[in-house]
């Protein structure tokens, strides 16, 4: 039965040694959430820890993938806000009472969103020249006035995808059904930022870093870069804000700056 209006809906692959840690950090916030486990993978593992901390597990027998997870998860929610939470993040535990006071305080929310760390070798990183620009290409959105301005947010889109995805919480009732496509693998995120700001309703930033992304050999962010799938599907992205010529320089501008994703 669901008490509050917010829910991490956790997606979990394989038998991820960073899970617990994840499911801990979302029952540890101060404001009271769901939290739910979906899957594509089925194990004992996804299973026994669901049932260590009385968390619903649900299994995808349609088709799988990242997007194709992601919407199922998101799916399975029945609040109006939800975070879809990666197994190897941590959330710090004001990061729904701050993204959820800002979607209250907005007439129309559509996704709010918070700055975040790096976890490295068990480490928190909290500065390098990624964190940096994408803390640079965000600062618009620190002003009150611009979170409904479709023009500032497709501009700073236009630069990349400052937006961590693991730190966005959606606001369901504003939002499609579906709310990433199947055509990346890599860029799939950026491409969802770039659909829903085309709508009406607040692009919400908190500044705080509140959310730890966790960057390792076996997250699918550092196999992505390795294998440049990433490259292609950038500069397809850029493309939808700049003439070709230009969209191709800043693809590979951007693919320099993505290689801090690698261990």
């Amino acid at each position: 039965m669901y008490q509050t209006n917010h829910t991490f809906a956790i997606c979990a692959y394989g038998e991820s040694p960073f899970l617990e840690e994840c499911i801990q950090s979302c029952i540890g916030q101060t404001e009271r959430t769901n939290i739910l486990l979906a899957t594509s993978t089925p194990n004992a593992y996804i299973k026994n820890l669901g049932g260590k901390y009385g968390i619903p597990v649900y299994v995808n027998r349609g088709e799988s993938g990242i997007t194709q997870d992601w919407n199922f998860a998101y799916a399975r929610c029945r609040t109006e806000f939800v975070t879809i939470a990666h197994q190897d993040d941590i959330y710090k535990e004001r990061y729904v009472e701050c993204v959820l006071r800002r979607m209250k305080r907005s007439h129309k929310p559509l996704i709010a969103f918070t700055d975040y760390y790096e976890i490295r070798n068990g480490m928190e990183v909290r500065s390098n020249r990624l964190l940096k620009i994408k803390r640079f290409l965000l600062l618009p959105l620190r002003i009150r006035c611009f979170a409904g301005s479709r023009f500032v947010r497709r501009r700073i889109l236009s630069l990349g995808t400052p937006i961590c995805c693991p730190s966005v919480t959606f606001a369901r009732m504003n939002l499609p059904e579906e709310v990433f496509l199947n055509d990346y693998l890599a860029s799939e995120d950026w491409q969802a930022w770039e659909r829903l700001s085309r709508l009406k309703g607040d692009f919400l930033y908190c500044a705080s870093p509140l959310m730890c992304h966790r960057i390792h050999e076996g997250s699918e962010t550092t196999k992505l870069v390795e294998d440049n799938i990433r490259t292609k599907e950038d500069r397809e992205m850029f493309e939808k804000f700049w003439p070709k010529p230009v969209a191709k320089c800043l693809a590979r501008f951007y693919a320099k700056s993505e290689e801090s994703n690698r261990l």
